[in-house]
C-alpha cells in the first residue's frame, strides 16, 4: 500500500513542534481510537524519522507508509 491510497481516519498536524512532541501527539491521538484506525502525523523535525518507527514496533502498532512532501513528512499509522 502507497502514502496517497492511504485514507486516514484521524490527522496529527504537529509541524512546527520540537521534539518529542510529534511522538506525543501521536501518541495521545492513537489512543482515543479504534483498533484498525490509521492515523496520519504530520511532522517537519527530523528526529519523528528515527521516534515514529521505533515506537510503531514497540508499541505494536503498524507503520503503513512515510510520505516526504516539500517541507514535512506524513507518517501513517494503523492502531494495532
Amino acid at each position: 500500500m502507497t502514502a496517497p491510497d492511504i485514507k486516514p481516519d484521524e490527522t496529527v498536524d504537529a509541524r512546527g513542534a520540537a521534539c518529542p512532541g510529534p511522538l506525543m501527539d501521536l501518541i495521545g491521538k492513537i489512543r482515543s481510537v479504534d483498533s484498525g484506525a490509521v492515523v496520519a502525523l504530520y511532522s517537519d523535525n527530523d528526529q519523528s524519522h528515527t521516534d515514529v518507527p521505533e515506537w510503531a514496533e514497540e508499541a505494536g502498532n503498524d507503520l503503513l507508509a512515510v510520505e516526504e512532501r516539500d517541507d514535512h513528512s506524513v507518517f501513517y499509522v494503523e492502531k494495532a
